[in-house]
């Protein structure tokens, strides 16, 4: 188990049950990135790795 399992186990938990649009996923991602500008490139990251789930052509 990796150690960020532990906050996605607890998201799961917390807020498993609920529906939400990803556009508010997105304004959530990035109020996140302007309390914690550390985190830019890894939020960029999981954001376009999202967004391209579909793409057939793209190697994941």
């Amino acid at each position: 188990m990796y150690f960020t399992d532990r906050g996605i186990e607890e998201l799961e938990n917390r807020r498993g049950e609920e529906e939400v649009s990803l556009g508010w996923v997105a304004e959530r991602l990035r109020e996140f990135v302007d309390l914690n500008p550390d985190f830019e490139v890894p939020v960029e990251r999981l954001a376009t790795w999202l967004a391209r789930l579909d793409d057939e052509d793209d190697d994941l």
